[in-house]
């Protein structure tokens, strides 16, 4: 995950986003529990959103304490954490590693695989624990690289590659909720595929790397464009959201997240490039 499906802060109740920090600090702190201190660099506050949906819907007994870390020395953090706080750390591991691999094959970059090399005793540990979802995790980015490696330019294909990658991840048990949580993690991920394609257009232009929308850009009302792919698949993604029996406190921190903070970025990129364009 790459850091768009956040809170809009401003629109929070100031107990909402404590709650949604005290997810946060336990996934930290679980990660290092459970895999070593090195893969907490791998932390996002994307992953808190499949904390908080699991545990909105499941209503896992949880543990709230307060603990000290190297982040925040001072004082004492409250932090949150439950079964499924195991679960995606488990699965930040698995993605965080590939995600480092795939950077290596593709880009070369040394520094990412030297922290996917870290993090390949932690994986072959989630591998044994998960055999089936790793393997259906890694075929996944396997077509998404070929697809990439070819140069595909048609979007839904290639952003679908993405959107298996979460809905496996997002199915966590064979119930009656799997269906809905796997659709509301396929069209996340092509939200955050196609978001991210939206954010790197410059960089990958001038780095020569592969983006699928570099035969939209820079034509006119290309923003526009994007936002209307982006919008069909927030819909999808909410409107499975909401067959959901959520009722407990933090269906409002979900709410917030799905109408309003997963398209902050978007106007951040959006009027970054409007900037721009004044400048030239």
């Amino acid at each position: 995950m790459f850091g768009y499906v956040v809170v809009n802060k401003p629109e929070l109740k100031i107990k909402e986003f404590d709650m949604y920090h005290e997810y946060y600090c336990g996934l930290c702190h679980r990660l290092q529990s459970c895999h070593k201190a090195a893969s907490r660099f791998s932390l996002n506050y994307d992953y808190v959103f499949l904390i908080v949906l699991l545990s909105g819907l499941y209503e896992p007994e949880e543990i709230c304490e307060k603990r000290r870390c190297m982040v925040h020395p001072v004082g004492k953090q409250r932090i949150r954490y439950n079964e499924f706080t195991d679960y995606v750390a488990d699965m930040t591991v698995v993605l965080a590693r590939l995600k480092c691999m795939d950077d290596w094959r593709d880009e070369k970059n040394f520094a990412g695989k030297v922290y996917g090399d870290i993090l390949k005793k932690q994986y072959k540990k989630v591998q044994k624990k998960y055999p089936e979802k790793v393997e259906i995790i890694e075929q996944a980015i396997l077509n998404l690289e070929n697809a990439q490696r070819k140069k595909e330019e048609n979007i839904d294909v290639v952003s679908g590659y993405s959107a298996k990658i979460f809905a496996e991840v997002f199915a966590v048990y064979d119930d009656e909720w799997e269906q809905s949580l796997r659709k509301i993690g396929f069209y996340l991920g092509k939200f955050i595929y196609i978001m991210d394609a939206f954010d790197d257009m410059e960089n990958d232009i001038r780095d020569n790397i592969y983006n699928p929308f570099r035969m939209w850009y820079p034509e006119k009302g290309f923003d526009e464009r994007v936002r209307k792919i982006l919008m069909v698949n927030a819909a999808e993604c909410a409107r499975e959201f909401e067959k959901l029996p959520i009722v407990s406190e933090q269906v409002h921190i979900l709410r917030n997240i799905l109408y309003s903070g997963i398209w902050t970025k978007f106007a951040k990129i959006s009027d970054r490039r409007k900037e721009d364009e004044k400048s030239l």
